[in-house]
């Protein structure tokens, strides 16, 4: 039995569980809040030829055979594997951390440190966390001030959660993530790739789904957006971070920097985080038809508009906040608050992806079959 769905919000979390339950046969229905669907999975083409990437680089990559099937479905993909490299003493360093940069520095001893969590580090900060895991001068050159820059406090404020891994690339790889097995880009960008997965569902653009009360009730209501607007903020603002994005042509310029993205730690160097060079995020064929580059930076900022919101914070207070709001939505029958912004937390592209896939199969399709198993039964006369 068809269900009408809701589905609010159109980014990745959103628009793949619309898709799985629009192939599944339900009347869906997805709100946007903003003029385009794909929420932060968005790009657009420059006067220049060059394709920028609206809210920051997006690089897709899983080892998923499921997931990589299902992107492909909507698009192909060229190769491209990133390459990310940090500013540090006047020249450009791999990040990850090489095996060759700790032998430079006289801390070859890091090489084999290996911490599968966060969460076996007795440490009560992000600080004291990270000093366990990498050597002094990693942390002060690489790792502190990027993470002020990033969140805005000192990172001893931070929750240990927040770090990752310590991560050395022994082969001295310089990819971002040699290790998955497909990594690319849509060949004809996000944004039509992101129209593509909605094709055929109806979409509202413009719908401020919290403000407007004209819906003809839903069988079942998928939320994507900030969890602590959906309550009207009534126990307080989870606190995000964004990035304030500056882009700029340069018209002489052949090439600006060796990678697509360079992280700026250095508080001396400016404010802003790191610099995107869009053309190394383009095949190689195309590049050579491009005249000049684009590059923009990105400083990270603490935004009150929710159409900026990019980063759950990670410290102790946000969390509890939000567990708060978690328990109350679970209280309200046929609704699933979900996504980066529902939850609060931070997904990778296929794990957003993954996450919804999982959700469809393992809660709303048995809650719509719950549903309607009571619907018939209230229907039986006999």
């Amino acid at each position: 039995m068809s269900s009408k769905i809701h589905i609010v919000g159109s980014g990745l979390t959103g628009a793949t569980i619309a898709r799985l339950l629009h192939d599944q046969g339900h009347d869906v229905s997805v709100f946007e809040r903003r003029a385009q669907v794909g929420g932060n999975v968005h790009d657009f083409v420059h006067p220049s030829g060059i394709r920028v990437h609206s809210y920051g680089p997006h690089y897709f990559r899983t080892n998923s055979e499921a997931i990589w099937a299902y992107v492909q479905r909507f698009g192909s993909f060229f190769p491209y594997r990133a390459i990310v490299k940090s500013f540090v003493d006047g020249q450009y360093e791999n990040w990850p951390i090489s095996a060759a940069y700790l032998r430079r520095i006289g801390a070859a001893q890091y090489l084999n440190t290996r911490i599968s969590s966060p969460a076996a580090l007795p440490a009560r900060n992000f600080e004291a966390a990270a000093l366990q895991l990498m050597p002094v001068e990693v942390y002060e050159k690489f790792v502190k001030n990027y993470t002020s820059k990033q969140w805005g406090i000192a990172p001893r404020q931070l929750s240990a959660d927040l770090v990752k891994r310590f991560e050395v690339h022994h082969d001295d790889d310089p990819h971002l993530t040699p290790g998955y097995r497909w990594q690319g880009i849509p060949a004809d960008g996000y944004a039509q790739w992101m129209s593509k997965m909605l094709e055929g569902i109806k979409v509202h653009l413009g719908v401020d789904y919290l403000q407007q009360q004209a819906f003809e009730p839903a069988t079942y209501t998928v939320f994507t957006g900030a969890i602590d607007a959906f309550f009207g903020f009534d126990l307080g603002r989870l606190h995000y971070r964004g990035q304030q994005r500056e882009h700029e042509y340069l018209s002489a310029t052949a090439c600006y920097q060796p990678c697509a993205q360079v992280n700026n730690p250095a508080l001396e160097n400016g404010a802003h985080i790191r610099t995107l060079e869009w053309k190394h995020l383009m095949p190689t064929a195309q590049q050579a038809e491009i005249h000049g580059t684009v590059i923009t930076r990105e400083t990270p900022f603490s935004p009150q508009d929710i159409d900026q919101y990019e980063y759950p914070f990670p410290d102790r207070i946000n969390q509890q906040l939000y567990q708060q709001y978690r328990q109350r939505a679970q209280r309200i029958p046929n609704l699933l608050i979900c996504g980066r912004l529902g939850e609060y937390r931070y997904y990778d592209m296929d794990q957003a992806i993954g996450r919804a896939m999982m959700l469809v199969q393992k809660q709303i399709l048995p809650s719509l079959s719950a549903n309607n198993s009571r619907i018939f039964s209230n229907l039986s006369y006999f």
